[in-house]
C-alpha cells in the first residue's frame, strides 16, 4: 500500500445518502471510472454561468479552451489547447490566437475562431456571476464587436489597457474560458437566452468527454469523445455519484463499488492507509484559512498589536492535531503552486514575544470578538485562538453564526476579527493580490466589499500600487519577483494572519493510474486515467 502526494485545487459540498449498509457490487469495469463526490452545489453546466467547485470538475473535461493546463505537468503553467499559438501586439493590449486545425466539437462541427468570439461575447452578454473574469479586461456589450474580432483562423482580443500576458492567459484557463459550439448552442436558443437554459443540462464542447446526464444531487455521467484531438480517453465512461458521508465513501471504496472517494475526513483517510487494494492521494488546494483584524478598532490598528496576535496562533499545534491531514501551515496570500508563491512562514507560537509587543503598544488586557461560521474546523480553530490569546491577557469571544450571517457583518466592517477561508477565483496571482493587498479607496462610501483589505478598513498604502504594477508586468520572472516582494511586506504589516492552506485527501483504487485532481488551480482531468 503506497501513499503519494501531489499539489491541488478546491473540493465540492453535499447531500446525504447516510452511512447505511450498501448492497455488495462487483468491481467497476476496466473502462469506467466511478467517483464518489459531494456534487449538490452544481446549479448549471453552462460554462458561462457555472461557478461551483463540482461543476468546474465536470466542465474541465467537456470544454476545450484557447489555453489550458497539462494535467501531467501543472507546474508548466498554461499551454496551447484550441489555440496552437498566439502573438501580442507592441502596445501589449491585443493578443491574437491562431486556432489549431482539425479539432471538432462533439457535434462534428469544426472548432472555429468564430466559436471563440461567440463564446466570449456570450459571457459578456449573459453577465452571469463569473463574467467578471473576462469583463475585468474592459469588455462590454457595447464594445465587444470591436474588442473581440475574427480574421480567418485567428481570433483577437483587445483589452482596455496593457496587462501582463500571463494574467490574461491564466484567466482564459478558468471554467468561463470554455469554448462552446455556436451552431449547436444557437439551434437551442429560447427567447434570446443564447442557449443558457439548454446548456444547463446539455453540452456543446470539444473536450475529452460529453455530458450524458446530470441528475441533481444524484449523479453526473460523462461519455468519452472518440474524436478528442489528444486521443480517445481510456475511460469510456465517467460516473460521479453524489455521496455525502465520508464513512459511506470509504465503505464503497473498500468494497470496490467506486474507484475514487473525494470527501474523506482524517479518520477515514487513516483507515484507508492501512486497507488492502486502496491508496491515498493528497493534493494541495488553493483555499486558505485566515484571520483578519478590523483597522477601525483602536487597538488592532496598532502595528505591534497586529504582530502580537500573529505570534499568539498555535499553527503547529493545530496542524498536527484536529487539522492533521486537512490543512498545512501557510502564511502567505498566494497558495503554493501559484506564480509568485513563497514558502516563508516566519510566525510561530511565542507568548513572550507577543506580550512584549503588546506592552510596546501600551496594551494591558484586551477583549475582542471574532466572527466564526458554524463549521467544526472553524469552531475548533476559534477555540484554539481563545486559549492561546488568553495566555497574553486577551479575552476572545466567539460570535458564531451561519456563513451568511458572519459574512454580512464582515462585509459591513462590524467584526473585530473575522475567521474564515478564501479560495482563488482563477489561476493567476492577481486573484488574491487584488483582494488581500489592493484597496484604492478605503472610505466607507466605496463599499468595495469584494476586497478583503476594504472589509478590514485597511489602507494598504504602497501595496495597492505594487499590486497594480504586478498585474501589468509583461516579464513573467519579474512579475513573479514582484509578488514575492508584495507578500513580504504584507506578512510584516498587514492586519491578516494567513494560517493554513487546504489539503484534500482522496482515496483511490490501487489499479487507477494517471488520476490528477488538479492542483491549487483546480484543473481536474479524467482523460489521463487508466486502470
Amino acid at each position: 500500500m503506497n501513499a503519494f502526494t501531489k499539489l491541488m485545487g478546491t473540493a465540492a459540498l453535499g447531500f446525504a445518502l447516510g452511512a447505511v449498509a450498501l448492497p455488495a457490487m462487483a468491481e467497476t469495469p476496466a473502462n469506467m471510472l466511478v467517483i464518489a463526490n459531494r456534487i449538490d452545489d452544481i446549479t448549471t453546466l453552462d460554462p458561462a454561468q457555472s461557478f461551483e467547485f463540482a461543476g468546474s470538475d465536470v466542465l474541465r473535461n467537456i470544454y476545450g479552451r484557447l489555453v489550458n493546463f497539462d494535467p501531467m505537468d501543472l507546474d508548466a503553467g498554461y499551454q496551447p489547447d484550441l489555440a496552437e499559438s498566439w502573438t501580442v501586439s507592441e502596445d501589449g493590449r491585443t493578443i491574437t490566437f491562431t486556432m489549431r486545425d482539425g479539432v471538432k466539437f462533439h457535434s462534428g462541427n469544426p472548432v472555429r475562431a468564430e466559436d471563440v468570439a461567440f463564446s466570449f461575447k456570450r459571457v459578456v452578454t449573459l453577465n452571469k456571476t463569473p463574467s467578471f473574469i473576462l469583463t475585468q479586461f474592459g469588455f462590454t456589450p457595447e464594445n465587444m464587436d470591436e474588442t473581440i474580432t475574427v480574421s480567418g483562423n485567428t481570433v483577437s482580443i483587445t483589452t482596455d489597457k496593457e496587462y501582463a500576458t500571463s494574467f490574461v492567459l491564466n484567466c482564459l484557463t478558468a471554467t468561463i474560458g470554455g469554448i462552446v459550439d455556436e451552431v449547436t448552442v444557437m439551434a437551442n436558443e429560447v427567447d434570446g437566452d443564447l442557449g443558457n437554459t439548454w446548456l444547463k443540462t446539455n453540452s456543446a464542447g470539444s473536450g475529452a468527454y460529453t455530458l450524458a446526464s446530470w441528475k441533481p444531487k444524484e449523479s453526473v455521467t460523462l461519455t468519452a469523445n472518440s474524436d478528442f484531438y489528444l486521443g480517445e480517453p481510456a475511460m469510456k465512461r465517467v460516473i460521479v455519484r453524489h455521496v455525502q458521508e465520508s464513512a459511506t465513501q470509504r465503505l464503497m471504496l473498500e468494497r470496490g463499488d467506486i474507484d475514487v472517494a473525494r470527501n474523506l475526513n482524517p479518520s477515514d483517510v487513516e483507515g484507508i492507509r492501512s486497507a488492502e487494494g486502496v491508496e491515498v492521494l493528497e493534493e494541495m488546494r488553493g483555499r486558505l484559512m485566515y484571520i483578519s483584524m478590523n483597522q477601525k478598532h483602536p487597538e488592532l490598528s496598532k502595528p505591534e498589536v497586529r504582530q502580537a496576535l500573529k505570534y499568539l496562533i498555535d499553527y503547529e499545534g493545530m496542524q498536527n492535531s484536529f487539522l492533521k491531514g486537512a490543512y498545512v501551515t501557510h502564511q502567505n496570500f498566494l497558495p503554493r503552486t501559484y506564480l509568485g508563491a513563497v514558502d516563508e512562514n516566519p510566525f510561530s507560537m511565542d507568548v513572550e514575544k507577543a506580550k512584549a509587543l503588546l506592552a510596546e503598544a501600551g496594551v494591558d488586557g484586551l477583549e475582542l470578538t471574532v466572527g466564526v461560521r458554524e463549521a467544526q474546523e472553524r469552531l475548533e480553530i476559534g477555540q484554539s485562538l481563545q486559549n492561546t490569546f488568553a495566555q497574553a491577557g486577551i479575552t476572545l469571544n466567539l460570535e458564531v453564526g451561519t456563513g451568511k450571517q458572519v459574512l454580512s457583518k464582515y462585509r459591513a466592517r462590524e467584526l473585530d476579527i473575522y475567521l474564515g477561508a478564501w479560495g482563488p477565483d482563477y489561476p493567476d496571482p492577481h486573484t488574491n493580490a487584488g483582494t488581500f493587498a489592493y484597496n484604492p479607496d478605503n472610505s466607507d462610501e466605496a463599499q468595495a466589499t469584494g476586497l478583503l483589505a476594504w472589509r478590514n478598513s485597511w489602507d494598504t498604502g504602497k501595496l495597492t500600487g505594487m499590486s497594480a504594477a504586478a498585474v501589468v508586468e509583461g516579464d513573467r520572472s519579474k512579475r513573479e519577483a514582484m509578488y514575492h516582494d508584495i507578500q513580504a511586506t504584507f506578512r510584516d504589516t498587514s492586519p491578516f494572519a494567513v494560517m493554513f492552506q487546504k489539503i484534500e485527501p482522496a482515496g483511490i483504487n490501487e489499479d487507477v493510474e494517471g488520476l490528477n485532481l488538479g492542483g491549487a488551480i483546480t484543473a481536474v482531468s479524467y482523460w489521463t486515467v487508466t486502470k
